[in-house]
């Protein structure tokens, strides 16, 4: 009995053995002191790792027009943990194009001097948050897990790993990490007329739906919840202007603005995503001769 056991655990050790020699390798180790920006990747069998992004896309917190009050807050926030001060996770939240995502990018850019660092994570790779703790335990380092664009159905396994890796907050083994995300949804799952229509009023007081109630706790559980709004015609002209600016474009032409309008117009959204997109357009007939 004991020797056809042996033998049955040889076995399987050799099996185990050629399945991971089948595998494809995990990405080499990240070296942090030169990498600003990684990628978690989800490995075959369950596993997990970050691979380093090559070249972060390099934003200033300057160039962020028009959201000059979550700008303030989330840069606070921010230099609060790379002080090793109390900070919160953040959830950004609200229209498209108005510089969610740029914000966090732009943190990184101005302190990857002090220290800090970004990890992307995709919504379904979630439920490894407690891989990437470990991971980056005990480095130098402070880390922001970015989520971008963020949304669930409510059973998701994710919806539920954020849920519990929220609630740990600066427990749990992560009091290097901060989670920021961002969505166009207030709270981050689809939310129903109906589950609305079951809501009471008792008194002063209103009692959710319990539908409703599950919605709100997951976005509540983000310490810093900031709203982002689209702009309006003057805020917009004003961030035109100031990529047409920084693009070179000096010498515009004096129908730069019915143009600005007429290109926003048409994709039905003043945003900052918008005006940068006109703004390049615009430089680049100008390179071409082709202002008009």
């Amino acid at each position: 009995m004991q020797a056809d056991l042996t033998h049955l655990v040889s076995r399987a050790e050799q099996l185990l053995g050629r399945i991971e020699s089948l595998l494809p390798p995990a990405p080499p180790a990240i070296d942090w002191a030169q990498t600003l920006a990684a990628r978690w990747q989800a490995l075959p069998g369950g596993r997990g790792a970050l691979g380093a992004i090559e070249h972060p896309q390099a934003l200033r917190l300057d160039d962020l027009l028009g959201i000059d009050r979550a700008k303030s807050a989330l840069d606070r926030n921010t230099r609060q943990f790379l002080a090793g001060a109390p900070a919160n996770d953040a959830l950004l939240w609200g229209s498209r194009g108005t510089g969610k995502s740029s914000l966090v990018k732009a943190l990184l850019t101005e302190y990857a001097g002090v220290g800090l660092r970004l990890i992307e994570v995709d919504k379904d790779h979630l439920t490894d948050l407690s891989q990437i703790a470990v991971a980056t335990a005990g480095l130098p380092y402070r880390f922001v897990v970015f989520c971008d664009d963020l949304s669930f159905g409510s059973d998701e396994p994710a919806y539920k790993a954020l849920k519990v890796a929220l609630d740990g907050s600066v427990s749990g083994g992560r009091a290097h990490l901060l989670i920021y995300a961002t969505s166009n949804r207030r709270h981050l799952l689809p939310e129903y007329q109906e589950e609305n229509a079951l809501t009471r009023h008792v008194g002063e007081e209103i009692h959710f739906a319990e539908a409703v109630e599950e919605k709100i706790a997951l976005s509540e559980r983000f310490g810093l919840w900031l709203s982002f709004h689209a702009f309006d015609q003057d805020h917009y002209l004003d961030i035109v202007r100031h990529w047409l600016a920084q693009l070179g474009c000096r010498g515009a032409l004096e129908d730069w603005r019915e143009q600005a309008l007429r290109w926003a117009l048409t994709r039905g959204s003043r945003s900052g995503r918008t005006a940068f997109q006109f703004a390049r357009d615009y430089a680049g007939r100008l390179a071409l001769g082709d202002g008009a």
